[in-house]
């Protein structure tokens, strides 16, 4: 019995179609990648493709989840010891270093996960590690809106590389302030390294003056609270002794300064239900 001749092709797979693709798109962008370019680097016919992916459009969908695998999630884990404002920062800084590794894939990742599974474990690590922390869910939906802004825009081009490294580009006549401009390409990585940090620190401190913000409110609120209720009981007691006992008890002040009977006692009130 002759042996079976083995296949002079790779079997074509959904991973293979995938790792090509996102090949093709790194080396020129998304306007390189057609399907009749996909089948000819995949050797196949073009047809075949459609055995896996039903159009282009899921092809580049594969390719970004692809990319989104890359993201490290574990500081998001519960058994990980980082509090929220480290845990995004170093997550930050994996979700820029995989977009940086692929830019032209970038464009698609903007536009949201969709239904992309790896992108969707993203948004879900990211919302449950915000709640678990302590803030509001649609405080947590806005953080991980504001981090994706962030990030992808960071990732879309280098600010450095936008400058030409003419020097006699910028006449200090027109640009007194432009001397060391054409140098910044030079520096591309280092320039656009510490201005993502630099944002991102940034972000990540107006984030913890809002958390501690609310925790204050909210004890602030609950201490209100007690007293109105402290407050009110006193009110009644002076009631029942009478209107003498009542005037003797109004000259008295309450912890923000007011009588702790009438209007005082409103306002604690409202503040409570606030």
């Amino acid at each position: 019995m002759c042996a079976m001749a083995r296949p002079r092709k790779p079997l074509l797979s959904r991973d293979r179609i995938v790792e090509t693709a996102g090949a093709l798109v790194d080396a020129e962008g998304l306007a390189g990648l057609s399907t009749r370019r996909l089948a000819a680097e995949l050797g196949v016919s073009g047809p075949s493709l459609y055995n896996h992916f039903r159009t282009k459009d899921e092809i580049l969908d594969a390719v970004a989840d692809a990319v989104s695998a890359k993201i490290d999630l574990s500081m998001f884990a519960e058994t990980d010891a980082r509090d929220w404002r480290t845990a995004l920062h170093d997550w930050a800084v994996s979700y820029r270093a995989a977009l940086a590794d692929h830019p032209h894939i970038v464009p698609v990742l903007a536009q949201g996960p969709g239904r992309r599974p790896a992108g969707l474990r993203v948004a879900d690590a990211v919302f449950g590690a915000m709640v678990r922390a302590g803030w509001p869910p649609a405080q947590a939906t806005s953080i991980g809106a504001l981090m994706r802004y962030f990030v992808t825009g960071s990732a879309l081009g280098s600010f450095a590389r936008g400058f030409v490294d003419d020097e006699a580009a910028y006449d200090p006549a027109d640009y007194p302030h432009l001397g060391q401009a054409h140098l910044l390409a030079e520096h591309r990585q280092k320039v656009d390294e510490r201005a993502f940090e630099t944002g991102l620190r940034a972000l990540l401190d107006g984030l913890l003056i809002q958390f501690e913000g609310a925790a204050t409110d909210a004890s602030t609120v609950g201490g209100s609270a007690d007293a109105s209720t402290a407050g009110g009981s006193a009110a009644a007691g002076s009631t029942a002794r009478g209107p003498a006992a009542g005037g003797s008890g109004s000259s008295g002040s309450g912890p923000d300064g007011s009588s702790p009977g009438g209007s005082g006692s409103s306002d604690g009130s409202a503040t409570a239900e606030r």
